[in-house]
Order: structure tokens, then sequence, then C-alpha cells
């Protein structure tokens, strides 16, 4: 990789090599805030990363003049090749940010921005379309270490702080794109292909800043620092062979081992030191994960919300990765007004409120969660109800703002559900894990639903099966929720009659 893309240099020919140190309680500062730099550049990363007018208008752009791309294309040949590309990315992706330390990670992420915008303004036909997608699975599957990187940089007591300012700042990105990208084509008339200028303006700034970020010193599993010896031993125990069996036959082995460093010195475990260690610590760190998994999902409290985590979320990433062209099926944008841009701001404001609420709810979701996720899943089913039966392009608009603020409400409440009680490097192996089940879910509905090879059912019908997807997820969850409450009925009333009969005893002695 080049120099450019690791280490950071001042403008000063002067000053040198700029060093990012970790401030400690001692007062050790540096050059620059331990904290306040990286979050800077992350957040200014973030902004011209999210920012895309023309992202709300996707399909009209495809569908228009400029690509000349009919709706069945987009739907079946086009827009499935980022569920795919995106599942196949995701599980590498996940170990080589951390092992890479997000960084290049983060580059990359910004790289795989730009050729999508790049091609989407200059190449033509399907297959350059398909091609486009799979980088844009490669920037939604690197999109884990913008979230992972702060971690790394940052010391604990600044966490929430840059947390705050990273997700935030996405946000407003996210509908300032929207709100301008509608200004321009409602009032300015501009063309699709200009939002898609200015687009590709914004994720080259955001590519150009990606360098500026400082190296982390350390990860959340590959390069812990002051890992304890006690994992590293019990990780090291699943790997090592039984130290009686390895050792029945001392001078025999002895002799075998020499036997094949003088016939092949290259093998021999003094020539690479180096290597064999790291491939060790490599593969007590996979050993180590793979058990703070089962430990996680032994748990059946965190089993069902990761169930529901993984379930919606496939259901989610469906619907938005479609609703644009159902939006087109009911308002053809070749003759019709397209308000995507203002939907999507309003969609945005609406989740960052229903999120923002979770804050001040005060129930026991121990008892009550579930119920919760039962009820607003089963609003979430009639709402895409409402989209599939309707003909008018309005309560479409207002059918798809009801479901996503109510997915953003409770995905919100299932992320604390599950963080609340793991610590930060188990909290990431979970959402990885839910993330992958819900493309590898998301990747089934697309295979049988949408693509051609497939059922290749038109958009309308998929709405109808997207809408019937969440009426199963809610009634799982319904069910579950009257077993527990009815459980919860069954204790109380055994523990309000053992009551008299205690006390009964305790009079009678």
């Amino acid at each position: 990789m080049p120099t450019w893309a690791i280490h950071f240099r001042s403008s000063s020919a002067t000053q040198g090599p700029v060093t990012i140190r970790m401030g400690t309680a001692s007062g050790n500062l540096v050059t620059y805030s331990s904290w306040i730099y990286p979050t800077l550049i992350l957040c200014t990363y973030g902004f011209f990363s999210a920012m895309k007018p023309a992202e709300s208008f996707l399909t009209p752009y495809l569908t228009g003049p400029d690509k000349n791309l009919t709706i069945e294309e987009v739907t079946n040949h086009v827009f499935p090749v980022w569920t795919y590309s995106y599942l196949v990315l995701l599980v590498p992706v996940f170990l080589i940010t951390d092992y890479m330390r997000y960084k290049p990670i983060i580059i990359l992420q910004g790289a795989g921005s730009l050729i999508t915008w790049l091609m989407l303004l200059f190449a033509q036909g399907v297959v350059a379309m398909q091609l486009m997608e799979v980088f844009y699975g490669m920037f939604t599957a690197t999109e884990i270490a913008y979230y992972a990187y702060i971690y790394s940089t940052v010391s604990a007591d600044h966490y929430q702080k840059a947390t705050s300012y990273c997700r935030s700042i996405t946000l407003v990105a996210s509908t300032v794109g929207a709100v301008l990208g509608q200004l321009l084509v409602s009032l300015a008339g501009l063309s699709y292909f200009y939002l898609s200028t200015i687009s590709l303006v914004s994720v080259s700034l955001a590519f150009f800043t990606s360098p500026l970020l400082p190296m982390p010193p350390k990860s959340m599993f590959f390069h812990r620092k002051g890992l304890s010896d006690t994992v590293s031993e019990r990780a090291e125990k699943e790997i090592t062979p039984n130290a009686s069996s390895t050792n029945k036959h001392p001078g025999h082995q002895d002799d075998k081992d020499s036997v094949k460093s003088a016939a092949n010195p290259s093998t021999s475990p003094e020539c690479h030191p180096n290597t064999a260690k790291q491939q060790n610590h490599v593969l007590r760190v996979l050993v180590q994960l793979f058990k703070d998994m089962k430990e996680c999902y032994g748990t059946k409290r965190l089993l069902y919300w990761s169930l529901w985590w993984a379930l919606a979320t496939a259901g989610f990433y469906q619907v938005l990765n479609y609703v644009q062209v159902l939006w087109d099926h009911r308002a053809p944008s070749q003759s019709s007004a397209v308000y995507n841009g203002a939907v999507e701001a309003i969609a945005t404001f609406l989740s960052s409120a229903t999120s923002m609420a979770v804050g001040y709810i005060r129930i026991n979701w121990d008892l009550s969660g579930e119920l919760a996720l039962g009820i607003f899943s089963a609003v979430n089913a009639g709402a895409l109800f409402l989209m599939h039966c309707t003909a008018n392009i309005w309560a479409c608009y207002a059918g798809y703002l009801v479901f996503k603020a109510c997915y953003m409400f409770l995905i919100t409440i299932a992320t604390f559900q599950i963080a609340v009680n793991l610590s930060m490097e188990r909290y990431a192996l979970m959402f990885g894990f839910n993330t992958f089940l819900a493309l590898a879910i998301q990747t089934i509905l697309t295979l049988v639903v949408v693509d051609s090879r497939g059922l290749g059912l038109d958009i309308v019908t998929q709405f109808l099966v997207y809408g019937c997807y969440f009426a199963v997820i809610s009634g799982i969850f319904l069910m579950r929720s009257i077993y527990i409450l009815a459980c919860t009925r069954c204790r109380r009333e055994k523990q309000k009659s053992e009551e008299p009969i205690t006390t009964g005893s305790a009079t009678r002695l």
C-alpha cells in the first residue's frame, strides 16, 4: 500500500511527520488532541460520503434517457447484484477490517463509492450497471470500518461523544443530500445526470479525506492492547493437543523433526518464527471469536432479540432496495413530479426522532420487549400491505414513512437490549453475525421473489410478499410474548397462593 495511505504528513516541510499517540491519565498530550482530530476527519469523511443528492432518484435516473434501462431490467437484473455482492464480501471484510486496523478499509470504502458513481455517470448497459452494483456492495460491506474506527483511536472517556458525532453527521448528510436533490429537481429543473455529478464530487472529497486519518494503534480483536493471558491460554488449549499425548515418545518425535528440518530447511520452525507466531495468534483469535459467539447466542434472551434483528433487517433492506421502483410504478418519473428526496428527508427525520424517543421510554423490556416487536412488526406489515393495495403515490409515501420509522424505533431497542450486557468486542461480533444472517435471508428473498432466475415477480406483487413476511415475523413474536406474559402471570399467582400457607404455618408454629 502507498505510504500516503498509511501515514499523514504535515503540509509544512519543516515539521516532518505528525505522530498521533493516545493520551493518558498522566497527561501525555500530543501534537493533535487524542480524540478531536480523528473524530473531525472521520466526521468530514462521513459527511461527504453520505451527502449524495442523486441517491434518492436512482431508479428514475436508471430508467430515464441517460441510461435507458427498463424497469424490469433494473428490478430483476441490476438491483439483485448488490445483495449478492454484499453477502459475499461481508464475512472476509469483517475479519480483514479488524486485522488491518480499519484505516485501509475506510480508504477502500471511499474508493468503492468513487468507482460506483463514476460508473453511474459514464458506463452504459445492464452488465455495466451490474458491475456498478458490485462496487456498491463493496462500499456497504466496508461500512463497518467507519463505525469501528473510532473505538480503536480515541480513549474510552470520549466514546460517547465521538460516536454521537459520527452517527449524527451521516444522518445530517443524508438529509442534506435528499433535500438538496429535491430542491434542484423541483425548483431548478436540474437533470438527474447533474445530481449524479454532484454526488461524484462529494464522494471524491470523502475519498481524498480518508488518507488523513491517523493509523489506529490497536483494534478490537487482532491488535488488542493488554490482551489477557488467560484468554490466550484458554484459546491455545483449543488448538494445542493434550500435552500427555504429544509427549508420549519425545525422543522419536525429536528425531522425526530433525530429519524433516534437515531434508527441508525452509520448514524449520526457526526459519520463520515471526510468521509462525503471527499465524498462531490469528488462530487463537479466531477460536476465541467462535467461543464468544457460542456463549452470546447461548443466552435465550439475546437469541430472540438477534432473531428479530436478522429477520427484520433482511426485510428492511429489501424494501429499501426496491421502494423507488414501486414509486416509479405508481407515478412514472417521465410523466409525473418526483418527490423521492423530500420523502427520504422526512423519513430520516422521523427515524431520528423515534430512535431518540427510545431513551425516554420506561418499560420493562425483558417482559414487554417481544410484545413491542410483535406489535410494531404488525404495523410494518400493515404499511407494506397499504403500499401494495393503493394506487395513490401519496399513500405509498405515507406507508414508507411509517415503515421506516417503526423499523428504526425497534432496531434501536434491539441494539440496546443486545449491547447492554455485552463487552464492545462481543457486541461487534454479534452485530457482524446478525448482519450476515440478515443478508443471507435477504439473498434468499431476492433469489426467490425478485431474480429472473426465480419467480421474477412484478414490483406490486413483491410488496405483497414483503407484507406477508413481516406479518409472519409479527406472529412469531406475538405468540412468544403471549407465552412470556402467561408464564409470568402463572408464577405470580403461584407465589400468591403459597404466601397464606407459609403465613399459616408460621402462625401455628
